[in-house]
């Protein structure tokens, strides 16, 4: 959305296409976000065949990427195994799939009618990247494939319970995409690294990282810190997160330490933190303008990357928020990962180890402190270049060295 809402800026005409929302069935939905998209973008929507469809039937959502909103009484454990293995196996890659059909068919009306020269697919879900590979193979258009996190290495992939050959199959698809895309783009160097390992055949000079960003229109309003010292946490948290480090570095802090989290949060978790802490709030999924609004009165935020392979390469997008917002943030995770890479060059935050107790406890205490005398930290300016207007200039030099090469 905020690719579409900068790219007219530098002289693209955007269309966007994408599901009828009445047909659509996700874990949350924020409708404000519609009040951002510009007059000049032009939005196509579709029905879809999508197999999370049948949620709706017994009035739930969607799972969440990471099954955190899984969590439901009267639902047993056998039954949420065969549901996961009927995702991992049936559905390949995801059961967003059931959208290509009717995707295809409205995409090709409108490169017909508007010809269209280049395509950008975006994901997850990654069954929209075989979209871009279906119109490359019948089309003459440009394909950019824009992928936002990783694909057979994203980080729950063993709750799947998939077989040998469901495996194989996924990642062949995987590579069919990266290594077919006339140009491919993705949010750090570490899965670009990854991609590039995956599909030998993808040229490196083809991959470009954008990384995750925020938008400067999101935080113009100045709002004050609140009474209470208060780690802030935007976004769901699954059972990969290891936070054991942060609990025990709590119960050593002289003060007692308040939790606010904007987002899913599983019941198990909840509980862990409302151990360790008296004044813990959980809002559950707000709109983005509130949830901007309730996070600008912490005092720090909490990142925290999934104990799991390849998490080298993970660039929430909560944590270009948190800079936007500028409060010291502690991160838990890989230190020597991109996401620690970004905390050191803004000059932002710490990334610690999963059992750094000590370290995790330090950076609590000495923001305390700073609080306790009303000191504020200071940012480095180059929080900036991860503005999305700033993303996306670096986007329009993909496309035009794109529309380049491809007219020599």
């Amino acid at each position: 959305m905020k690719f579409a809402k900068y790219l007219p800026e530098f002289g693209y005409q955007v269309h966007v296409l994408t599901v009828n929302p009445e047909q659509a069935n996700y874990p949350q939905e924020d409708k404000s976000l519609l009040d951002e998209i510009p007059r000049n973008i032009h939005v196509h929507t579709t029905a879809t065949s999508d197999a999370y469809a049948i949620y709706r039937l017994f009035g739930r959502k969607a799972p969440s990427s990471g099954f955190a909103n899984e969590s439901v009484q009267g639902i047993s454990g056998y039954v949420k195994k065969l549901a996961r293995f009927i995702r991992g196996n049936v559905f390949i890659p995801d059961p967003r799939k059931g959208w290509n059909k009717f995707a295809l068919k409205k995409a090709n009306e409108l490169i017909d009618t508007l010809k269209i020269d280049t395509v950008v697919t975006t994901s997850p879900p990654h069954s929209t990247q075989l979209i871009g590979l279906e119109l490359k193979s019948t089309r003459n258009v440009k394909w950019v494939a824009d992928m936002r996190d990783p694909w057979t290495k994203i980080y729950y992939v063993s709750e799947l319970l998939q077989t040998q050959w469901a495996k194989n199959r996924n990642a062949k698809l995987e590579r069919q995409v990266l290594e077919n895309a006339d140009r491919v783009i993705t949010v750090s160097q570490s899965l670009a690294n990854e991609f590039c390992e995956l599909a030998p055949n993808l040229k490196k000079e083809n991959i470009s990282v954008i990384p995750n960003g925020y938008d400067a229109d999101d935080f113009k309003a100045n709002v004050p810190l609140g009474k209470d010292f208060t780690i802030g946490y935007m976004g769901t948290i699954s059972e990969q997160y290891d936070i054991s480090s942060l609990l025990k570095a709590v119960v050593s802090v002289e003060d007692t330490i308040a939790f606010r989290f904007i987002g899913d949060v599983p019941p198990r978790i909840q509980k862990q933190f409302e151990a360790v802490s008296d004044n813990c709030e959980f809002t559950g999924y707000l709109n983005h303008d509130t949830a901007i609004e309730k996070a600008a009165s912490c005092n720090i935020f909490l990142l925290v990357i999934p104990k799991i392979e390849s998490n080298k390469g993970i660039l929430t997008g909560k944590m270009f928020e948190y800079l936007a917002l500028k409060r010291p943030i502690l991160g838990i995770g890989p230190v020597d990962g991109d996401a620690a890479a970004v905390l050191n060059e803004t000059n932002a935050g710490k990334m610690f180890n999963y059992r750094d107790v000590e370290g995790v406890n330090r950076f609590i205490q000495t923001n305390l402190n700073l609080f306790r005398i009303q000191e504020t930290k200071s940012f480095s300016s180059k929080i900036e270049s991860y503005s999305r207007r700033g993303l996306t200039r670096r986007l329009v030099a993909v496309l035009d060295s794109l529309n380049h090469s491809l007219t020599k």
